[in-house]
C-alpha cells in the first residue's frame, strides 16, 4: 500500500546530445497527445485507471508514437486528471475538461533505469537513450542520499523540459519504520503558507521573505531569454552554465528557508508541519513555473529534514484559506482587499494575508484530525503567543513568549480560529 512508504523526489539535470534532445522532445509531444486522447475518450464516462486504460489504450497506441508502457501511463495520467476535476467539482468549483500543455512525460521502472555510474536510460518514441545525470560532487547535493542508498528504491518519475534543458524528477520510496507508521494525529501543528511576497509564513508569525528570490528569478529569466535569442554555440554554453548557477542558488535559498521552518517547529515543540497543497497555487498567487517548482522543492526539503527530528509533514486542501478569517471563520472575497492585507468585514480583525492563511492551513489539519475515527486525543495549532483548539479556544504560553494581539482570545475564536 502507498501509505506504507516514505516518498521523496530528487531533481537532476540531464546532459543530452542533439539526437537525444530530439528524441526526448518528440516523446514529450507524443505524451501530451496521448494524455489528451485518453482524456477526450474518458471525460464524462469514467475516471479510474482500471476503466480508462481499457477504454483508451488502443487509441493512444494507434494515434501516437508512444510505446506500450508509456501508452498505459498516459491513460493513468488522464484518469488522475479527471479525478482531480471531479473532486474540485464536488466542492462547488467550476471545472472543464483537462488539457495537457506542460512539457513533461512520466516514467516508471519499466521505461527508465538509473545506473550506478550516474547515467539513466529512458524510453523514447524510437529507442532508449542513455545520458548522464548532471549530479553535484559526492559531498554536495541532496540527491546522493537517495541514489547511493540501498534503502531507497526508484519509483515513478517525471521528465521536464525547460528552456532547452531537461530535468528528471526522480521518485524514490522506502518502507516506513514502526514510528512513522504510528505517527500521531494528535499534538501541536505548525501551519505554513507559501507565496510570492513571502516564500513561507508560519502560524507562529515567522516570515521568510520571497522578494530576493523573485527578483533573482526574473533576472535569470531575462539572461536566459537573451542567450536563447543569440542562438550561438557560445551562447548555448553560457546558458548551460547560467542554468547551473541558478539551480545552485535557488536550492541554497530553499535549504535556508527549510531550516528556518524546521527551527520554528522545534522552538514551538510542534509534532506536525502542515502546508497547503499546490493544486491551485498558480491560480491563487500568479506563481511562475519557477516559483511553482520552488514551492514544491521547499516542501520536499522540509519533509526530509523534518523526518530526522521526528516531525511529520503533510498537506491539506487550500480552498478559501486566503479569504477565510482565522479569528471568526467568516469567508468572503472582500476580506482580501490587497495581496498583502487581510481585513475581515465581519469581525474587523486585521492581519497580514499570508499569516492569516497560515493559521487557516494549520487549523484545517487540526479539524481534519478531530474528524478521524482513529483519533485518541487532541491536537492544537501553534500560534506566536499560545495554542488554539477548536471549541476549547486559546491557551496562552507561559511568560517568556512574545504576545501578539491577533492571537489573543476573540469572541468567536473558539469556533473560527
Amino acid at each position: 500500500m502507498a501509505d506504507d512508504y516514505v516518498r521523496r523526489t530528487a531533481i537532476t539535470h540531464l546532459s543530452v546530445d542533439g539526437e537525444q534532445r530530439d528524441l526526448l522532445e518528440d516523446t514529450i509531444t507524443e505524451w501530451k497527445r496521448g494524455c489528451q486522447i485518453a482524456t477526450d475518450l474518458a471525460w464524462g464516462h469514467c475516471n479510474t485507471k482500471s476503466d480508462v486504460q481499457p477504454l483508451a489504450y488502443n487509441s493512444v497506441r494507434e494515434d501516437t508514437d508512444l510505446g506500450s508502457q508509456h501508452a498505459i501511463l498516459a491513460t493513468h495520467q488522464a484518469a488522475q486528471a479527471i479525478t482531480g476535476c471531479i473532486e474540485r467539482r464536488s466542492k462547488g468549483n467550476k471545472v472543464s475538461k483537462p488539457t495537457f500543455t506542460a512539457p513533461t512525460v512520466k516514467y516508471d521502472t519499466r521505461t527508465m533505469t538509473v545506473f550506478d555510474d550516474g547515467t539513466v536510460s529512458l524510453s523514447t518514441t524510437e529507442s532508449r537513450v542513455r545520458c548522464p545525470l548532471d549530479l553535484p560532487d559526492a559531498n554536495d547535493g541532496y540527491q546522493r542520499q537517495y541514489l547511493d542508498s540501498d534503502e531507497w528504491s526508484v519509483t515513478e518519475s517525471t521528465l521536464t523540459a525547460r528552456d532547452g534543458e531537461f530535468f528528471l524528477h526522480i521518485g524514490f520510496r522506502r518502507h516506513k519504520n514502526d514510528t512513522e507508521r504510528n505517527t500521531a494525529e494528535d499534538g501541536t501543528v505548525l501551519g505554513v503558507d507559501r507565496g510570492i511576497e513571502n516564500l513561507a509564513v508560519t502560524s507562529t508569525a515567522s516570515f521568510v521573505s520571497g522578494r530576493e528570490l523573485t527578483h533573482d528569478l526574473r533576472e535569470f529569466e531575462t539572461v536566459r531569454a537573451g542567450l536563447q535569442q543569440t542562438g550561438t554555440r557560445s551562447a548555448h554554453r553560457t546558458l548551460v552554465q547560467s542554468s547551473g548557477r541558478e539551480l545552485r542558488y535557488v536550492r541554497d535559498v530553499l535549504h535556508r528557508a527549510s531550516n528556518t521552518l524546521i527551527d520554528e517547529a522545534l522552538r514551538y515543540d510542534c509534532d506536525v508541519i502542515a502546508f497547503e497543497n499546490l493544486t491551485h497555487i498558480r491560480d491563487h498567487t500568479g506563481a511562475s513555473w519557477g516559483h511553482t517548482w520552488a514551492f514544491r522543492t521547499l516542501y520536499e526539503y522540509v519533509e526530509y529534514k523534518a523526518e530526522s527530528v521526528g516531525i511529520s509533514v503533510t498537506q491539506v486542501g487550500s480552498a478559501y484559506t486566503s479569504k477565510r478569517c482565522a479569528e471568526c471563520g467568516f469567508t468572503a472575497d472582500e476580506n482580501r482587499p490587497t495581496r498583502t492585507d487581510f481585513r475581515c468585514v465581519k469581525c474587523e480583525s486585521e492581519a497580514n494575508a499570508d499569516y492569516n492563511a497560515a493559521k487557516n492551513i494549520g487549523m484545517r489539519y487540526v479539524r481534519r484530525g478531530q474528524q478521524s475515527s482513529r483519533r485518541t486525543g487532541d491536537s492544537q495549532l501553534a500560534l506566536k503567543s499560545g495554542t488554539v483548539k477548536p471549541k476549547r479556544g486559546f491557551t496562552a504560553y507561559p511568560d517568556g513568549f512574545e504576545a501578539e494581539f491577533t492571537d489573543k482570545p476573540h469572541p468567536q475564536s473558539a469556533e473560527g480560529a
